[in-house]
């Protein structure tokens, strides 16, 4: 039994190295002036303190330099895309040569499927995850249908086979039965409902055994797990910034190509200007000539407000770094997961992987004989989380500002809340 005390959860964030960085970020107040608990960082990230000053220096080098900003800006505008570059590939586990910010998540994801998805007669199925985000099923029926094809006949959804959760046997099984019909496998890195966060190295390998393209959308997964992308060999990935990245709501995504795919020249896609070789692009020459690096797939000049709040937070990872935001990650949500789970009357059950390696720090709660008035009643007590249809609470222990004493209240409501 873990100890349940109030006592143990401070002396567990009095001893935790990024404590401070709670402090670098706005936590939204209740009425009465105290701290909400906030555990819904899975669906929009905090605002770091440090944003306001990151958009400001942009404002005033705007009124300063106009159109000159673009070079003479104290973080010129022409590049600035490149500013987040680095940081953003330690983040996921890539080259810098391979990662650009760019866009929105399913523009982005349109992008690759140009590229990625190139149907035939005798390969034309897209395999996607059980149970995926909409916008993933509605971007891949339309990309099917784009290229002529019926997506009742050539859309794959796995299916579960560990209560909401898909073994990795399972997917091995439906590449053996269906791998030389699948043109693309088109995974949800971390699925939004359950919280699982599926093997993307193993998955890869098989798939490209088989003959097919690989494809990871990050939305849940980027700033929350290792994603090691180039090396686990994955064709592209994408993900959005707004979640564990903290990066304002509705803002950028991120995208991934591997390096072997940066010279091949008969790689089809969508070209735009900002995607031209530097050399050459103020030439203004009619024929695009790729960059060779995922910038190949840019079409236009950086949004630099946007790329200024990414910019405040990713500077932030930096300083706290992957490998300590996921030790964190994985003690924090275990120590969440293990209070809920000593509930003296059994009401709680979690359709997330137990298994550390195969979540991140989303726990999705089902409780016995509950419904939204539950939820309703722990948000009135001043949590913040997030309900989903028909059952599901899902919250998030952030390990960049979310504290172990967060999660030892929540427990203690939701208690409250089933006695």
């Amino acid at each position: 039994m873990i100890d349940s005390s109030k006592e143990k959860a401070l002396e567990l964030d009095a001893n935790d190295p990024l404590k401070d960085f709670r402090n670098k970020y706005y936590i939204p107040k209740q009425k009465n002036g105290e701290d909400h608990i906030y555990l819904c960082g899975n669906s929009l990230g905090l605002q770091p303190k440090n944003c306001r000053d990151y958009i400001n220096q942009e404002l005033d080098d705007w009124a300063t330099f106009g159109v000159e900003g673009h070079f003479h800006a104290k973080y010129p505008w022409m590049p600035y895309h490149e500013f987040l570059t680095d940081t953003m590939a330690e983040v996921v586990g890539a080259k810098p040569s391979e990662v650009v910010v760019m866009n929105s998540l399913t523009v982005n994801l349109h992008l690759m499927m140009v590229s990625f998805y190139r149907p035939t007669p005798k390969r034309n199925k897209i395999l996607i995850e059980y149970n995926p985000f909409p916008s993933d099923r509605y971007a891949t029926c339309s990309q099917i249908k784009h290229h002529g094809y019926d997506p009742e006949e050539c859309l794959i959804e796995l299916k579960p086979d560990q209560g909401e959760n898909v073994s990795l046997e399972n997917i091995k099984e439906v590449l053996d039965q269906h791998g030389d019909e699948i043109a693309l496998v088109l995974i949800g890195g971390v699925n939004y409902y359950t919280g699982q966060a599926y093997r993307n190295k193993e998955i890869t390998s098989y798939a490209h055994a088989k003959g097919c393209k690989v494809g990871f959308d990050y939305a849940h997964g980027a700033g929350n797990l290792q994603l090691n992308l180039h090396d686990s060999g994955m064709d592209f990935a994408v993900w959005c910034s707004y979640k564990y990245l903290n990066s304002g709501p509705g803002s950028l995504s991120g995208c991934f190509v591997h390096e072997r795919h940066h010279e091949d020249e008969h790689l089809n896609r969508f070209a735009g200007w900002w995607g031209s070789e530097k050399k050459t692009r103020f030439l203004m020459e009619p024929t695009f000539v790729p960059i060779k690096s995922a910038e190949a797939w840019q079409l236009s000049n950086p949004p630099i407000f946007p790329m200024a709040a990414m910019r405040a937070s990713l500077d932030l990872f930096k300083e706290a770094g992957m490998d300590a935001l996921t030790t964190k990650s994985k003690k924090l949500t275990g120590y969440l997961e293990s209070l809920l789970l000593q509930n003296e009357n059994n009401k709680f059950s979690i359709i997330t992987p137990s298994n550390p390696e195969e979540r991140g720090c989303q726990l999705s709660i089902q409780v016995k004989d509950a419904d939204k008035k539950l939820y309703d009643q722990i948000t009135a007590k001043g949590v913040i989380a997030d309900w989903r249809e028909p059952d599901v609470i899902r919250i998030a222990p952030v390990p960049m500002y979310n504290s172990f004493e967060d999660a030892w209240k929540f427990v203690e409501l939701m208690n409250e809340a089933v006695s």
